[in-house]
């Protein structure tokens, strides 16, 4: 085999797909809309954290987005002072500018992968596979950066360096926080269970086609 057709893998003949043209259809269709959940996330939060205050019983939001914070930020920021950490809007700048342009790559990896009818197919999409797991290492890696490097100058300085959950309920001095992942990330991790299954039909469809081209050369 040619090294770019063993790259791109055989093209269907034109026999077999109309034959079995719901084999060949299934991993694009959901290549597709793992792409499209993707992109969707973009627009969605992925990340809340809600903090409970005496001074704000309703609680205070920030809603976390691949790239800005959005609620009560600035509101939190103060609050946080108080115990030593840093501004939310200090947290994780290079990831920020360039998430959606490494968003818009992972998709395109993923389509492109639509197109890629051999094993190389699986490296094109092992982005958005382990995207969700990234973010969420991510975060944490910031969360504990900002928890366990406090100012021991701040007012309430007697507060110990803490890892704020990635998910769930804590409690910091007197301020009480509920941390939950949101419809971005839910996407995110869809698109990954999506574009594992899709790989599975993938190998059932182009596998066999990849074989029968091997002995053939």
């Amino acid at each position: 085999m040619k090294e770019k057709e063993l790259f791109l893998g055989p093209r269907i003949p034109a026999e077999q797909w109309e034959k079995n043209k719901e084999k060949f259809l299934i991993p694009t269709i959901l290549m597709i809309a793992a792409a499209a959940l993707l992109l969707i996330s973009i627009f969605l939060p992925y990340w809340k954290l809600t903090l409970y205050a005496p001074q704000y019983p309703g609680g205070l939001k920030a809603e976390l987005y691949i790239n800005r914070a959005e609620g009560d930020v600035s509101e939190l920021d103060i609050l946080n002072h108080y115990i030593g950490m840093k501004s939310m809007n200090e947290a994780a700048p290079l990831e920020r500018s360039l998430s959606i342009f490494l968003i818009a790559g992972v998709v395109l990896l993923v389509l492109a992968a639509v197109y890629v009818h051999s094993p190389f197919a699986l490296f094109l999409a092992i982005p958005a596979i382990l995207y969700p797991a990234f973010f969420l290492g991510d975060l944490y890696f910031w969360l504990r950066n900002f928890g366990t490097n406090l100012d021991p100058h701040a007012p309430l300085n007697a507060v110990k360096p803490f890892v704020p959950p990635l998910y769930g309920d804590s409690t910091i001095a007197q301020f009480k926080t509920n941390a939950s992942w949101e419809m971005g990330l839910f996407l995110s991790i869809s698109a990954s269970i999506l574009i594992i299954v899709g790989l599975v039909f993938h190998r059932k469809a182009y596998k066999p086609l990849v074989e029968s081209r091997i002995k053939d050369t």
